[in-house]
């Protein structure tokens, strides 16, 4: 981080910041200053950031032994048991520094053959909430039992070090296209998917699609299946239903051999408030990572929030991100939930004017944490990537830390799928207003690196809709077969195809998908609960209906391979923002321009225009590579293919020439065209 600077360049570079260009100043200099004093005290921010290496159990070569560690400045006494000591809980007792760190050492000479691979244990903690049977908040493995479903933190002490064989991996490609996956629910059969399962059959279809990123949800240990992993309870271990840690390196090892990027979904906006399984009043306190009272619970989401200005959260946290990148090679993080983290208010205001991202709804501990957060990652693991989940576009969030930004990479274009759901919820097709589609799709600051989408996990869950399922509704169950004639079922097929093209060609420099989207997923996720009966049959993903040749399906499977393809192929994301040539309102038709591509959108239910006239950018012959109406995608083929399309000169009412070509625009339908060397 540089010193502060009269004029931030985040100012310079948006007038609209001028006059809050004190209080940006404020921002940039409180995240400098904490950031000199890290550096002050521990060298550096990736050495601060160690905290996995010396809390919960470290071998000591020097003593020959283990010693274990927690913070918990508010207890009165600390034991640790386990199976190891036949789960005696007052036997071993744990002895408190000066900085509220309890700590055990447990000579190899006595606990080798008790203290084993495998070991079960707890913590005993007593504080102001009375006497509890704890799991640690650095433990790096939990597991639960299925008889009495209750969980406990057990010793890792593998007879072979997992092998990286060397694992080096760097995303070479500068097009984000990342699939959106979660392990449990990746599998077709009822129950809950593995590590293992997901290498073998998931990462090959990832591949076989062209994405060159896979984003895993819900890694971190969660007790409640049905959370989709949001409530998390221990941030150093990964989910033990899907498998072991070293079943979880394997699959990311096996990605970077077939060149994909490994995203984690990383929560840090909250935890769960359970007692049993997770960090709340673990030292017997209301106040260890959250501010007393009221002010530590997230009420939205009936959890508990971090308290970001505390040093030894903010170390805990920090300690969590190095953790992931360091011990099992992610390559970045997808940040949930930034826009609760940022606001005192969770985001629950309307963002009507600029004072809203500046005043005292802002919380500026954890914007410090964030601009913290952003330079371990980049400083640790340059290559690395960090996309925010905000909503209400704080200024500065994919601003370089330097020019007084946040630092983050990338973020989610949420207004995308927000705009697709309102059309096709309550607007008719006739309706659509083009100009609106346009301004939203293309609606960000040419410095802020989007990810766009047309839907994610969010849009699944059960409660909403996917895109396939609003269009095409009940008759994806009886008529997606395709022998079947039904109109429903072919303006589903046509707008589902259409969005998608839209969304990747103008909505962002990256684009995502959730795993089962591409091919019109046809049913809602509903984690197994007591008012389902316990039920799997919606908590997994139906790869048999795209691999079934006789079933529509596999055409929009089919053709969000062959958009992946062409967008890789000439380098769309990267051309930034799309060039407008044509908006006529009257015919619904659209046409822009990314490099040598020509991309004509007629949204038109019915009106298809033989030797329609539309602009292009340079002179030449155009023909079409990619059609939404081609048969091989289940259309009509209602132009040919085949066609070249030479340009013309034509002038305007100034006298000036521009070139123009002829097409057949047919309804409901999008083309790119190539121009032709």
């Amino acid at each position: 981080m540089s010193k502060n600077e009269k004029h931030l360049p985040v100012v310079l570079h948006d007038e609209w910041l001028r006059p809050v260009e004190k209080q940006l100043n404020a921002r940039h200099e409180r995240a400098r200053k904490r950031y000199a004093e890290i550096v002050s005290s521990s060298r550096s921010l990736p050495d601060y950031a160690n905290g996995y290496l010396y809390f919960g159990w470290q071998w000591d070569p020097t003593l020959d032994g283990w010693w274990f560690r927690e913070w918990l400045p508010g207890a009165q006494d600390v034991f640790i048991f386990g199976d190891f000591n036949n789960w005696q809980r007052t036997e071993i007792r744990l002895e408190k520094d000066e900085r509220g760190v309890w700590s055990g050492f447990f000579p190899a000479a006595m606990y080798r053959d008790r203290l084993k691979h495998g070991s079960l244990y707890k913590i005993h903690v007593h504080g102001p909430n009375g006497w509890h049977d704890r799991i640690p908040a650095y433990a790096m493995r939990v597991v639960q039992d299925d008889d009495t479903k209750n969980y406990n933190a057990q010793f890792r002490l593998p007879e072979h070090p997992f092998d990286w064989q060397g694992d080096q991996f760097t995303l070479d490609d500068h097009s984000l296209l990342i699939y959106e996956a979660h392990v449990g629910m990746a599998q077709e059969k009822e129950g809950v998917g593995t590590y293992r399962e997901f290498t073998e059959n998931i990462l090959p279809r990832i591949k076989r699609d062209g994405y060159n990123a896979v984003q895993l949800m819900a890694v971190a240990e969660h007790p409640y299946y049905g959370s989709f992993g949001y409530h998390v309870s221990s941030f150093f271990a990964p989910s033990s239903r899907f498998g072991t840690p070293e079943e979880l390196k394997e699959l990311i090892r096996t990605a970077h051999k077939t060149g994909i990027a490994v995203i984690m979904d990383l929560v840090h906006a909250h935890y769960v408030k359970n007692l049993n399984e997770g960090i709340n009043e673990l030292d017997g306190t209301d106040h260890l990572y959250s501010r007393p009272g009221a002010e530590g619970d997230q009420p939205y989401w009936d959890s508990k929030i971090f308290d970001y200005g505390k040093h030894e959260v903010e170390h805990f946290l920090l300690s969590n991100i190095k953790y992931w990148l360091d011990e099992y090679h992610f390559d970045g993080f997808r940040f949930d939930g930034v826009t609760s983290m940022i606001y005192h208010h969770h985001g629950h205001t309307e963002f009507d004017c600029r004072e809203k991202f500046f005043d005292e709804g802002v919380n500026e501990d954890a914007l410090t944490y964030l601009t913290l957060a952003n330079q371990l990652v980049h400083t640790f693991r340059p290559q690395a990537v960090t996309i925010a989940e905000d909503v209400s576009g704080m200024p500065g969030m994919c601003c370089p830390i330097d020019e007084g930004g946040i630092g983050f990479d990338y973020r989610l274009g949420m207004a995308i799928p927000d705009f697709w759901i309102r059309l096709l919820k309550d607007i008719p097709d006739e309706d659509w207003n083009i100009w609106e589609m346009w301004s939203v799709m293309t609606s960000r600051l040419p410095s802020v690196k989007t990810v766009a989408y047309a839907e994610s996990h969010d849009q699944a869950l059960v409660g909403d809709k996917t895109i396939a399922f609003r269009l095409m509704d009940k008759e994806m169950y009886f008529h997606m077969d395709r022998a079947s004639e039904n109109l429903v079922i072919d303006r589903g097929m046509a707008l589902h195809k259409m969005i998608r093209l839209m969304t990747i060609s103008t909505g962002g420099q990256a684009y995502l998908n959730f795993m089962g989207n591409e091919f019109g997923h046809p049913e809602w996720i509903d984690f197994p609960r007591e008012g389902n009966g316990w039920s799997y049959a919606h908590a997994r993903r139906q790869w048999s209906l795209a691999d079934n040749g006789l079933l529509r399906y596999k055409w929009l499977g089919d053709f969000d391979r062959a958009m992946i393809a062409l967008v890789k192929k000439y380098k769309v994301l990267e051309d930034g923002y799309p060039w407008n040539l044509q908006m006529d309102e009257q015919n619904k038709t659209m046409a822009f321009a990314h490099g040598k591509l020509l991309f004509v959108f007629n949204w038109h239910p019915t009106a298809s225009i033989p030797d329609y006239k539309l602009p292009v950018k340079e002179a030449g012959c155009y023909t079409p590579i990619l059609s939404t109406d081609e048969k091989r995608f289940g259309g009509s083929e209602r132009q040919a293919l085949d066609g070249e399309h030479f340009s013309f000169e034509q002038k305007d009412d100034e006298g000036n020439s521009h070139p123009f070509i002829r097409i057949y625009n047919t309804s409901r339908t999008a083309t790119v065209f190539l121009k032709n060397e």
